[in-house]
């Protein structure tokens, strides 16, 4: 539909200046519509057509617009024109645009609206793997998971809409010194009964319980830290217990998104990539690139002076990956094995 309009208007600016419409198309561009104010629905500009060599490069660029402006006139389909810096605005015959906005509906074409546009002709089709939603196991899903779930959920429709292969992945946190506390609470206040009973409630409170007893409590944090020491050793009671929490997590999520009529293919997470972290960490010390910060912690120096003003922490002083860690890990393991042409972090 906006093809439409932008066609018939490089048809009258190309009989205008004696030139093709499709040497015109690049200096004519639609204008972003706002709420507030009404606005030209399309602008010509006149630098692109210097750049192009269609008009003179010397000289007053004002002047060539509004000389060029003066030539052109409202028609059936242009309502109305005017000058800007630089620019032509075009603004549309508001019937006109009403009648081909409705007009693939009557023909019963309305399922694959705006999906034939010319625009899309040139753009690249591919596999994107779309990573949205991506809560954290053992907590309730909460209002704060909707904005990335509902947007991520448009994007993986879009492109696919547009003939890209998609792939939806929801990454779950399910890896990190949280579940540390979270496990070494459980041993001190949890309970398998109401466990069963009301899971993600109670995982919720332990946590809370866990998290005011380590303020204050040298045990706790010991505990915590031991805890999440066993899971990155795989050790299998403290496994055991942690897949648990991720299972009661995973189908309790389910529900929610069964309601919101969003699907994943792939529910992958951060603890998929605990052997491949350690290989991302040889291979950032083969290359010198990690180093030994005065704290103990492995970082990268980011700054561009290498005066380490601008580090990203990859490993504590404990040895224990970050989520940046793994995240690296994951995107390496990712295009290993999907072989994306783009992916993208809601």
């Amino acid at each position: 539909m906006a093809c439409f309009f932008r066609r018939k208007i490089a048809a009258e600016l190309a009989k205008t200046l004696q030139q093709s419409e499709d040497a015109l198309l690049p200096a004519l561009t639609a204008v972003p519509v706002f709420k507030k104010q009404q606005r030209a629905d399309f602008k010509l500009s006149l630098g692109a057509l210097r750049i192009n060599g269609i008009l003179p490069s010397s000289g007053d660029i004002q002047l060539q617009t509004e000389n060029l402006a003066a030539q052109l006139k409202p028609d059936s389909v242009v309502e109305d024109i005017s000058v800007g810096p630089g620019l032509i605005n075009f603004k549309v015959n508001r019937s006109l645009l009403a009648e081909k906005l409705l007009e693939p509906f009557g023909k019963g074409e309305g399922f694959n609206f705006g999906l034939n546009s010319e625009l899309f002709d040139t753009s690249k089709r591919g596999t994107t793997l779309v990573e949205f939603s991506s809560p954290n196991i053992a907590k309730k899903f909460h209002a704060g998971h909707l904005r990335s779930t509902i947007i991520g959920n448009f994007i993986a429709n879009l492109k696919q809409s547009l003939g890209n292969n998609v792939i939806r992945m929801n990454y779950l946190g399910d890896w990190g010194m949280q579940f540390g506390l979270l496990g070494a609470g459980f041993n001190s206040f949890g309970s398998m009964e109401k466990l069963k009973e009301n899971p993600l409630q109670h995982l919720f409170e332990v946590y809370v319980q866990a998290n005011k007893e380590a303020e204050h409590s040298e045990d706790m944090k010991h505990a915590a830290k031991d805890f999440f020491r066993q899971l990155e050793q795989h050790e299998g009671q403290a496994m055991s217990l942690w897949q648990q929490f991720r299972e009661i997590t995973v189908k309790e999520y389910q529900h929610i998104y069964k309601r919101l009529g969003i699907h994943f293919d792939v529910y992958s997470g951060e603890s998929f990539y605990q052997v491949q972290t350690q290989e991302v960490v040889r291979e950032l010390q083969s290359r010198c690139l990690l180093k030994i910060s005065p704290k103990g912690t492995g970082v990268v120096d980011l700054s561009p002076n290498e005066d380490m003003s601008n580090i990203c922490t990859l490993l504590r002083s404990d040895g224990t990956t970050l989520y940046i860690t793994r995240d690296i890990a994951a995107a390496i393991s990712r295009k290993e094995k999907y072989c994306f042409d783009e992916m993208i972090y809601v």
